[in-house]
Parts: C-alpha cells; sequence; structure tokens
C-alpha cells in the first residue's frame, strides 16, 4: 500500500523529487521502528502511542524539530490517503502536534560583499572557469533552486529576451528575468560545453567528464567561490536567499518577489522582510535621537 501512496504523492500530488525522497526516508525509518520495537509489520497497525513514542526517540536522539515536522507531515499524508483508500477508518496521527520551531532569519550576502563573491576566484579561460562562474551569477542573478538550476535545458533560455524558464516544485513553470551581463557569459559557456558534451545530453550544466551536473560538484563550486564572503552558511540555497533579501532592500514589491521566488504563498516569502527590518532598526538604531 506505500507504494500506491508514493505513486500517488509522485502522479498526484506532484511532489518534487527531493520531498518525495524524503517522505519514503521518512516512512522507512518509521517502519523499522515499528518493526524494531512493537514488532508490527507495517504502518497500517500503527496506533497514537506507538507514533508519540517514536517522536519522542527522535527528540531525545536530537534530531531538529524541523527534521521530526516533516516526519510528522509525511506520517500525516500516509495516514490521510488510507483513510481515502478505505484501509483506515480512523487517523492515528491526528493528535500528534508539530514541535516548535525556533525561527532564524535567512542568512545572505551582504551587498558590500557580492564583488567578492563574484570575482573572488580568477575565472580560467576553459569550460570549468566559464562554466562555474556562470552558476554562480545564475544563483544569484535569478534566485533559482538548486534542483531548478540542474534541470536547465539550452532550450530554456530566452536570450533576446532575456529570460530563463524554471521548472519549480510540483512541477510547476515560472519565467525569470536575468541581466545583461549574463547573456554574453551565456554564449560563452555554449561554445566551450559542445567541446565536453554531445548534443544527445539534454542538461544544460555539464561536468568536465560531459555527463550532467550532480548536486555535490555544485555545492563544491558554490562553497569554493563565497569562502571569502563572511556569510555565515555557504550553499546555494543562500545565494537565493541573498538574490530576495537584495530586491527587497532595493524596493521591489512583495508579491512580484514572490512569483520570482516561485513560492506559492506570500507567507513563504515574507521571512526575507524581516532581514530589511532588521536593516531599519539599525538605522533608526543609529540616528535616531531618540533611539
Amino acid at each position: 500500500m506505500t507504494e500506491t501512496f508514493f505513486k500517488y504523492l509522485q502522479f498526484e500530488k506532484r511532489l518534487s523529487k527531493n520531498t518525495l525522497s524524503a517522505y519514503q526516508n521518512d516512512i522507512g525509518q518509521f517502519s523499522a521502528f515499528l518493526k524494531e520495537t512493537y514488532e508490527v509489520a507495517s504502518p497500517t497497525d500503527a496506533s497514537y502511542p506507538m507514533i508519540r513514542s517514536w517522536i519522542i526517540k527522535l527528540t531525545e536522539d536530537g534530531v531538529q524539530p524541523i527534521s521530526i515536522n516533516r516526519k510528522i507531515a509525511a506520517l500525516r499524508a500516509l495516514y490521510k490517503f488510507l483513510r481515502m483508500q478505505g484501509v483506515l477508518s480512523t487517523d492515528p496521527s491526528t493528535k500528534i502536534s508539530v514541535l516548535k520551531v525556533s525561527r532564524r532569519l535567512p542568512s545572505f550576502v551582504r551587498e558590500g560583499e557580492v564583488s567578492l563573491l563574484l570575482d573572488s576566484h580568477p575565472v580560467a579561460n576553459d569550460f570549468e572557469g566559464i562554466r562555474d562562474k556562470l552558476i554562480i551569477e545564475l544563483f544569484y542573478g535569478t534566485g533559482i533552486r538548486l534542483s531548478e538550476l540542474l534541470g536547465l535545458k539550452e532550450g530554456s533560455f530566452n536570450l533576446r529576451e532575456r529570460t530563463v524558464k524554471v521548472l519549480g516544485k510540483r512541477n510547476k513553470e515560472r519565467i525569470v528575468p536575468f541581466g545583461a551581463s549574463l547573456g554574453p557569459l551565456i554564449e560563452d559557456y555554449l561554445v566551450k560545453r559542445k567541446d565536453v558534451s554531445t548534443p544527445a545530453n539534454e542538461s544544460f550544466f555539464v561536468s568536465a567528464a560531459g555527463g550532467p551536473c550532480y548536486p555535490m560538484l555544485i555545492y563544491r563550486l558554490v562553497r569554493r567561490h563565497m569562502a571569502a564572503t563572511s556569510a555565515e552558511r555557504k550553499s546555494p540555497h543562500i545565494l537565493r536567499h541573498t538574490y530576495a533579501t537584495h530586491l527587497l532592500d532595493r524596493g521591489a514589491e512583495i508579491n512580484a518577489v514572490k512569483d520570482l521566488l516561485g513560492h506559492s504563498s506570500l507567507a513563504a516569502t515574507q521571512v526575507y522582510t524581516h532581514n530589511s527590518m532588521e536593516k531599519i532598526k539599525k538605522a533608526f538604531n543609529q540616528a535616531h535621537p531618540k533611539a
């Protein structure tokens, strides 16, 4: 039944590959816990106390609340599906409450350090040098996610209109504009790409061996380029935070930023306004006589 559930998530709910994989791991971990602790063969036979004891064990093992909440979400989705299919008459997860999560402001690269980010490493005029620079500039210049970058094809770009078509979460497409400086860099990369990849490879970003780029390769090059910045964390997602924060700091309308980021709700975008508010408060405290 769990296989049917995962197919439902993939084809009906259209969850992203990463979310689907996370849900599979979460439910697999819960199934293993049930067998080891209670000798229960399937989540369909679990009770509320069993689920609660798993949550307690995860907490005692030091699993972060945000990860535990995702596991709870996975179980809730499973039991909702099982009730919908008539497999269960009651949902054992209804009394489970999510854990409180301390909200951290998104880390980002400050505007004054952007030149360090973009120019911290001399760019060799070879395939990898041009590719790596384009990846960094694309993350900062469009705010796209890592999974979205890896899904780009050559046809995703419209150089005349200076836009890129992105396939986001739940297979939702959106068009994101980019700056004039990216056009020549994309053209230069395409020339270099012909030397290492075959036309049959549809992935826009490829490795030096000619295959599609993979997440760890992107993480490594991003961390290398961000080494000169003071950002607490160094990852592709921090460049997405930086893109959103800089847009809002310079007066971009929040609904426009929401659409550019591909958020389904405004609440997901509003977290970036806290960074802008912190900047405003700092200016007030430094300048106002009554601060």
